[in-house]
């Protein structure tokens, strides 16, 4: 009895691991060749889409992470490959504001408050590549992440029939980026049930807003 509930465990686990494997390969190798970490290889765009992330650590540190994009995005509009930028993250207190403090880091880098658009309802990746296109009428764009975290922006952008490529920011050496590497296995399966299981939707929607540029 022991002896069959363990096969069955192990067998389950064994499943969902293969599941979680095959999901990742799909992803990945769907949007690939769409993820480009040189700039001049980027293809020119409108509109760069940056996907937010804090500002700084839990310990307090300032997040790499978030310095790399804006450096990135600020990389992009300077080099003339897009006109504007849509800065979309979570502003879930008064005192944590993602939006806020890209276009404030973006304004010190030289970027003109008028080439920004801020989307504070960007709580997941899936809601801020939806809402590019839904809320602020893209149908093409380059968003602004890291690798890791590209392919899985990519793989929403063609879902939502998002002509959507991919710049991306430096990341950080493989030992600080154990946990955030594994946290993005598990998100690229979650967002293929997300799309085509569950069908969701971003959760706040609301007035169209087109970015004429």
């Amino acid at each position: 009895m022991i002896k069959d509930l363990i096969k069955i465990v192990l067998t389950s686990a064994f499943a969902v691991l293969l599941l979680l494997i095959a999901c990742n390969i799909w992803v990945i190798l769907s949007t690939n060749k769409h993820v480009y970490s040189e700039l001049r290889d980027v293809p020119s765009s409108k509109v760069a889409l940056v996907l937010g992330t804090s500002r700084r650590f839990a310990d307090g540190r300032p997040n790499t992470y978030f310095e790399n994009r804006i450096d990135a995005a600020a990389r992009l509009y300077k080099e003339g490959k897009i006109k504007h930028l849509i800065l979309s993250g979570d502003n879930r207190t008064q005192y944590y504001n993602e939006p806020r403090d890209m276009q404030n880091a973006l304004v010190k880098r030289g970027i003109p408050e008028e080439a920004i658009t801020l989307d504070y309802a960007g709580l997941r990746t899936l809601d801020s590549m939806a809402r590019s296109k839904l809320i602020f009428g893209q149908e093409e764009l380059i968003v602004v992440t890291q690798k890791f975290h590209s392919y899985r922006a990519v793989f929403i952008g063609e879902y939502y029939d998002i002509n959507t490529v991919a710049y991306a920011a430096d990341e950080l050496p493989l030992r600080e980026s154990i946990n955030i590497l594994f946290r993005e296995f598990l998100a690229r399966p979650m967002a293929v049930l997300d799309l085509y299981v569950l069908r969701k939707a971003p959760r706040h929607l609301g007035e169209r807003e087109p970015i004429g540029v």
